[in-house]
């Protein structure tokens, strides 16, 4: 209720990809089958995952949530700039303004703190291979996923409720090709202080402390390898971590681009943001596939029909 006693605007403008004029049908075929491949790629994990009971372990469990959200992190802003390049219908509604901001944080930041979760399970596995099954139950997985899911979903709410609350009376463009934040907030009359500092001091924080974690489960992770005696040992234990390390930098990698090279940043924003969107949720169960023969063992399986069912 708050929202429409304050907002007078009651739908916004997406601008939309800078520089891409006279592009729009070569980019909607680009981003089209991107976002096909993400949506195709997802769910095959998901349901090789889900057929074959040798899969039901942490690791995939784990891998499930990614792919879930990799198909929801992709959906919040793709869809709407396919239609834009296509049909040049650039208007959004506050609603669905409002959406793009709250998903785009929760599923954002739900996959960050997920990575975390992910490089602990990694730890558990390689440090203290004969306590894994202990510490890593069902009960621990469980709940370490939800935890994931629902402090981001605290975290979205906050920073949505505080760009929103804001009135909006003047301009209705946004200068982006999705509503994020930082575009919106530029619209607002009030005074934005609060939801620029909550939202620096957030969107910095999560990801900063996210990855500390991570680094400090793989250092541990490369000390116990290199202790290990067998060469065939050290190879197995680290082939378990590539895929995960590879979705970590696409993950981090852009994000430290930007924030490290200010001076590059009203350059990078944009094509890294897209890479990010349409490009990273598509390459990760590529990458999942590739690098691990399990996987590519239960798709095998689901192409010949043969389901194999727990017991």
């Amino acid at each position: 209720m708050e929202v429409r006693n304050h907002t007078l605007v009651t739908e916004f403008i997406l601008l939309g990809i800078p520089h891409t004029e006279g592009q729009e049908t070569m980019l909607f075929v680009v981003f089209s089958v991107f976002y096909l491949c993400t949506l195709l790629g997802n769910l095959l994990i998901l349901v090789a995952v889900m057929s074959d009971s040798h899969l039901h372990t942490p690791m995939y469990f784990f891998l499930c949530n990614l792919s879930v959200l990799d198909i929801g992190f992709s959906s919040v802003s793709t869809p709407k700039m396919l239609a834009n390049l296509l049909v040049r219908n650039r208007v959004i509604s506050l609603g669905g303004c409002i959406s793009q901001v709250f998903f785009y944080h929760f599923l954002g930041s739900t996959e960050c703190l997920l990575y975390t979760v992910m490089a602990y399970d990694r730890f558990a596995a390689i440090c203290h291979p004969l306590r894994y099954t202990t510490i890593m139950n069902r009960r621990v997985c469980a709940l370490l996923a939800a935890g994931t899911w629902f402090t981001s979903s605290f975290h979205a709410t906050i920073l949505t409720t505080l760009t929103f609350q804001l009135p909006y009376c003047g301009s209705n463009e946004v200068d982006y090709f999705f509503c994020d934040i930082f575009p919106v907030v530029k619209l607002a009359c009030g005074n934005t202080l609060i939801i620029e500092t909550v939202s620096f001091t957030n969107i910095g924080l999560v990801p900063m402390m996210c990855f500390l974690l991570i680094l400090a489960s793989y250092i541990l992770i490369v000390i116990a390898i290199l202790k290990m005696h067998s060469a065939e040992g050290r190879r197995k234990a680290a082939s378990t971590c590539v895929s995960h390390l590879s979705v970590v930098t696409l993950f981090f990698g852009p994000c430290a681009l930007i924030y490290t090279q200010p001076s590059l940043s009203e350059v990078l924003v944009t094509p890294v943001q897209i890479f990010g969107n349409v490009v990273t949720p598509m390459l990760n169960p590529t990458i999942y596939t590739l690098r691990n023969k399990d996987v590519k063992g239960a798709l095998k399986k689901l192409a010949t029909g043969q389901i194999v069912s727990g017991h």
